[in-house]
Formats: structure tokens, sequence, C-alpha cells
């Protein structure tokens, strides 16, 4: 992942609109300078942390005057943009919504799985979901370079703007009266999934047309949440094709 460190080069980078993942800083940060940089981050919705200063060392050889950016491995697409392009190339389009995924492998891994069965892009949280990182983009065998993805602010409002440009939201969660397998996945879709600690959020899931289990018969009450999408991908897949 590339790195830009200091002050002044991190606050220009974000002025100029360089896509940003997340911004290290060094604790007991203050003065003008700084305060100037966290309004610009605090503005532009971008996820930081404070970090020992051990750390940025780690990061960085340089005098990074307690600040390191790391910059995104892709070229995110704004929500409206995702929607737009999803509609206009598959009379069906299918997304997925990540709310809580924080693992970069099981983002990976989703990626890989949503370009192989015709998806058109991911929407994540800007904070709290998984950096899209060279690991990720490794995991999903170059899918997230090949699909639209889109980091929000508030998964709610997407949720809506996806409502009303004709996408139904189903949530898969083990929570759900109902089957995967009796619920209707054709037409424009949006698959909301979970961590698999804390699952969909409340808020979110209020939020779905649909809610969907996927049939148990072992002990363990759930599956790794990448495994789970990709069952979820695939019935929708075989149900679009067999309505054709």
């Amino acid at each position: 992942m590339q790195k830009l460190f200091g002050i002044h080069p991190v606050l220009e980078a974000i002025r100029a609109g360089k896509k940003i993942e997340k911004v290290l800083l060094k604790q007991g940060m203050e003065g003008p300078a700084f305060r100037e940089l966290i309004t610009c981050i605090g503005e532009n919705d971008i996820p930081y942390q404070y970090v020992p200063v051990e750390k940025l060392n780690r990061e960085v050889r340089g005098a990074h005057q307690g600040v390191v950016a790391l910059l995104a491995e892709i070229d995110y697409v704004d929500i409206e943009t995702l929607v737009n392009n999803a509609l206009a190339t598959s009379e069906e389009p299918v997304l997925v919504i990540l709310d809580g995924v924080s693992d970069v492998r099981n983002l990976g891994a989703i990626a890989r799985t949503l370009e192989c069965c015709g998806g058109k892009g991911i929407i994540v949280p800007a904070k709290g979901g998984a950096a899209v990182n060279a690991e990720a983009v490794k995991a999903s065998a170059g899918a997230l370079l090949r699909i639209d993805t889109s980091k929000v602010p508030n998964l709610r409002l997407a949720a809506y703007l996806l409502k009303q440009n004709g996408f139904k939201l189903v949530a898969a969660t083990e929570k759900a009266a109902g089957s995967l397998y009796e619920t209707d996945l054709r037409g424009p879709l949006a698959i909301v999934m979970g961590s698999e600690g804390k699952g969909i959020s409340d808020s979110l899931l209020s939020l779905c047309d649909e809610r969907c289990a996927i049939p148990m018969v072992g002990e363990i009450s759930s599956l790794n949440v990448s495994v789970a999408t990709a069952i979820v991908l695939y019935e929708a897949f075989r149900q679009k094709t067999c309505s054709k």
C-alpha cells in the first residue's frame, strides 16, 4: 500500500481529492496545523486512528511529523455512479452491501464471487469496514479492480438511494424465518450481509424489503460471511438465469 507522510503533504493530498484509506496520527498531537488537518479529515469522512509513535516509525522512514496516510489501492466510485453503472449494464443487476465486515480476506473473497456471477458492485461503510488494500485485492484475484466499489459515510442513506432506483434489498440473516430458497431474488437486487459477530445493524435491517436464512442442519449455527454471501449470490444467479 502506498503511503504519504507529513502534515502538509497529507493535507494537500486530501484537498486534491486523493483516495485515502486511513490516516494514522501520533497520540497527543496538538497545534494549529494539526487542528487544520483533523478538520479536513472530518469534512471528507476519512477514517483515522491515533497510534503510538513507534507504529508510525515502523510504517515509514522519514520525518513523518506524526502523520501517515495510507492510500487506497483502487479508485472508489460514488454511490450514484455505482447505481447508474449497474442499471446501465444489466436489466437485473446484483450489488452487495457489507455492514461491518472487517476482514480483508472475506472482502476479497466476496468480490471474487460477485464478479464470477456477474455482480456489479460492492458498497462498504467509510468507517468500520475492511480496508480495500493490497491483501484484499489479492484475495479477490483482481476482482476489486474490475467491479465498482463505493465507500459511503452512511449505509442507510445508500439503502434509501438503492430503493429509490428500484433495487430490492434482501438481508441474509440466520434470524430470518423465511428460507433463502423461498425468497424471490429476481430483478435489481442488493444483498445485505453483516459481520459474523454482530450481524446486520438494526437500523439497516429495518430498511430491507425481505429477510432470508440459509438452511443448515449441522451443530454449527453460522457460516463464514464470504461463504454465506457466495451461497446467496449463486441462488440469485440461478433464479435470474432459470427465469429467462
